[in-house]
């Protein structure tokens, strides 16, 4: 658990661990799904110093609903090259074209 953590973000720490073990995971996937929980609950409440860190987004909703941000993160994943310079319409367009497809 990171030192900036406060308290209560330790006691919804251990209360995710414990809930996921209970379910059956691994100890490392617990923990890991632990702080991913935590850290998303801080960073919307703009307690980390970097916001742009979103994710990809939610991977039932289309392309074109995404923000800039998940469609760079999302082009990162896919290694498309230039990324960093690329406008939103011009992420959707490369992410588009090399993403796979949906059924």
């Amino acid at each position: 658990m990171p030192a900036a953590w406060s308290d209560k973000d330790d006691r919804q720490y251990e209360h995710i661990k414990s809930s996921v073990l209970d379910q059956g995971s691994s100890a490392d996937e617990a923990e890991e799904i632990a702080a991913r929980t935590v850290n998303k609950g801080r960073r919307l409440r703009g307690e980390t110093p970097n916001r742009r860190t979103q994710g990809t987004g939610n991977p039932n909703r289309p392309l074109k609903e995404r923000t800039r941000d998940e469609l760079y993160n999302l082009a990162k994943e896919l290694k498309i090259a230039g990324r960093s310079r690329m406008k939103r319409d011009e992420l959707l367009a490369a992410v588009s074209r090399q993403a796979p497809r949906k059924p």
